[in-house]
């Protein structure tokens, strides 16, 4: 039985959502939504040309046939795709739209030209868990959320291993970072989060894995690293564990970066830096984004009024909280016997507000450690 109208135009909307949100290849959305790639570019383009009411059926009378581009174009088009080989047709389009080129051709014309010259790059088909949009919900503007991660290690040509350390504005794109450390711990990392710090400003809340340095497995979920961006004013928001597409733009991210950059690697790590370093500026001064309507990351981002401070400000709690600090060994002190709250947090002082007979929360300034119960000498997070 046919769908019926609504049925069909509602499909065809949340395909170009799915699509605008740039964690799906169209080729990847066209096998979910069961329909052939020709359908799912004619979709976004009549999307791009026309908005919602493009996703209408049109009528069945035939159209008449396009101009052939002029050589000029053509070699206008290749000679973009040389110089960026990973860019598709849209950010080609855009490109020539912003270089006020015109005519523009239209999306399917540039990507024929591509495919006649031999320019297309197929990619790998796998399959994909369907993404959520709730976690980065709340990055309405710049510096709200920033992102965190390492893109897997690989070896440079000379054999040194190579560990890509990545941090972006989740609203606006902005690759803030890129640079390759010695080793994925704190010791390596934190000085790259305070020169993004200093350079940027501070963002609301900084978004990770659970992997170290960001995350541990102990009640708390703190490491060093997340305590000192706690006392900077920076709230540390983690995915759920094995569920990568909750930073999903992210991610998106370093499957360019791996394309750009290592495929194959450089021949030592000063050329690999020097590869990172030319990814981050074209990624955020020319590579159109789909995302952002084909505008640049750069276009979109700015810095944060919340300037990194010269001291770090002493944690106060109310006067009417008790407040303990912890020694070595991640404990504290209750009536002379100790309870474990975290390692992270070795001499730091921990607040805890009253919320009933012998339940107390324990807080780390604004972020909240669990449940202290008086009687069991344990802190435990409620689920």
């Amino acid at each position: 039985m046919p769908w019926k109208e609504n049925d069909v135009w509602e499909q065809r909307f949340r395909f170009i959502e799915e699509w605008k949100s740039e964690v799906w290849t169209l080729a990847e959305l066209c096998r979910e939504f069961g329909v052939t790639r020709k359908t799912g570019y004619k979709w976004v383009e009549r999307y791009e040309a026309e908005g919602v009411e493009g996703l209408q059926d049109l009528s069945r009378a035939p159209h008449t046939h396009p101009h052939a581009v002029r050589d000029e174009m053509e070699e206008r088009i290749t000679a973009i795709r040389e110089r960026h080989p990973l860019w598709g047709a849209r950010k080609i389009h855009r490109v020539l739209e912003r270089d006020g080129v015109a005519p523009v051709p239209a999306h399917s014309t540039i990507g024929s030209i591509l495919k006649a010259n031999g320019l297309t790059v197929p990619r790998k088909r796998r399959s994909r868990a369907r993404p959520s949009q709730t976690p980065l919900a709340h990055a309405s503007e710049a510096n709200k959320v920033w992102c965190a991660d390492f893109k897997g290690w690989f070896r440079s040509q000379d054999g040194e291993r190579i560990d890509p350390l990545t941090i972006s504005d989740a609203y606006s794109r902005y690759l803030l970072r890129c640079q390759a450390v010695k080793a994925a711990n704190t010791e390596h990392s934190k000085p790259i989060f305070e020169a993004a710090f200093r350079e940027y400003g501070l963002p609301e809340r900084l978004r990770t894995d659970n992997g170290a340095p960001f995350g541990s497995n102990s009640d708390s979920g703190l490491t060093r690293l997340s305590v000192w961006w706690i006392k900077l004013g920076i709230y540390p928001e983690r995915i759920e564990p094995g569920k990568p597409q909750q930073n999903g733009r992210h991610e998106r991210m370093h499957r360019t970066l791996k394309q750009a950059t290592a495929s194959p690697p450089a021949r030592d790590r000063r050329a690999q830096q020097r590869r990172f370093d030319e990814f981050l500026r074209e990624y955020n001064q020319e590579r159109p984004h789909e995302a952002l309507g084909q505008a640049t990351p750069a276009s979109h981002y700015q810095a944060s009024a919340r300037m990194y401070p010269s001291r770090v400000a002493k944690i106060e709690y109310p006067a009417a909280w008790p407040v303990r600090h912890v020694y070595e060994g991640g404990q504290m002190s209750w009536h002379r016997e100790s309870v474990f709250v975290s390692h992270a947090l070795e001499g730091e002082p921990v607040g805890l507000e009253p919320v009933g007979e012998r339940l107390w929360r324990a807080w780390f300034r604004f972020y909240e450690l669990g449940i202290f119960d008086a009687e069991s000498r344990r802190i435990w997070r409620p689920e």
